[in-house]
């Protein structure tokens, strides 16, 4: 592993580190904010997944997690969002290819040498990140926005008793029947549908749920409201009593400014549910 950078953020420490994946064929980065308590021993780790076009950067820089992170004593992650370099396959549309990775392991050409992410996020980087740094394994939560709130949400229901709770900043919630899911989904999974389904959050809320407490911010105003279908997921844990809550934000779009300006309520309510 590659140190890239580190900064005093906060008390604490925002690294930016690489490593070469066996599961994305690729090097990967991850920036990773490592609160004062760490300094004294493992500290629970929070993972924050970034949506389309994002790297490990976008969130790191302009989510504002870090205050409240190092307040309340949590590490926070900030994975890539695909595999990434000459060799991987790619195309010219913003919402396929490098930056938009879906958290899925594709099965089709050319995606399945590279796009790995689920392995990647479930998988490999937790281990990288539990044998480099003062971490508790015992104690992860996790968040996303949009592309990144849908990995949240679908990573968190199929991986019971790995976080403590899960949260989303405006998810793709119901990518099976939106143009934010079909086509993307066919090109990586292929034309089954049957295969897709694992990665729909209401899907996976309507058979499973989780077993923690869900919240989901979405602003009002987001001009991406009909490829995110929140009602759909509000009616999936309507349905299913699950403990959670979804907040219809006024007047927000979908920016790092809606973000940033709940970053701190999702960070206190991740912090709650690991005992913080």
């Amino acid at each position: 592993m590659q140190t890239v950078s580190e900064n005093r953020c906060f008390g604490g420490v925002q690294g930016v580190y690489a490593h070469p994946s066996k599961a994305t064929g690729c090097e990967m980065t991850f920036g990773l904010y490592l609160p004062p308590a760490a300094e004294r021993g493992p500290v629970p780790l929070l993972w924050y997944l970034s949506g389309l076009t994002c790297t490990h950067e976008n969130a790191m820089v302009k989510a504002g997690a870090q205050r409240a992170a190092a307040e309340l004593g949590l590490a926070v992650v900030f994975p890539d969002t695909s595999p990434r370099g000459d060799g991987v396959a790619d195309d010219a549309a913003f919402d396929l290819g490098q930056g938009a990775g879906f958290y899925v392991n594709a099965t089709q050409a050319p995606w399945a040498p590279h796009f790995r992410m689920w392995d990647y996020i479930s998988d490999e980087l937790p281990r990288v990140l539990l044998a480099n740094f003062a971490l508790d394994e015992t104690r992860q939560a996790i968040t996303g926005h949009s592309m990144g709130a849908h990995g949240a949400l679908t990573l968190a229901m199929s991986l019971p008793g790995r976080f403590a709770s899960v949260s989303a900043f405006a998810p793709i919630a119901h990518p099976t029947a939106s143009d934010w899911g079909r086509p993307q989904f066919t090109a990586y999974l292929g034309e089954d549908e049957t295969a897709w389904a694992a990665h729909d959050a209401t899907l996976l809320m309507q058979a499973r749920g989780f077993d923690g407490p869900v919240l989901v911010d979405q602003g009002g105003a987001d001009q991406f409201l009909d490829k995110l279908m929140p009602e759909a997921l509000a009616h999936a844990m309507a349905v299913r009593r699950q403990p959670g809550q979804v907040r219809i934000q006024k007047g927000y779009d979908h920016s790092y400014f809606f973000v940033s300006s709940f970053m701190a309520d999702h960070v206190a309510f991740h912090a709650g549910a690991l005992g913080l």
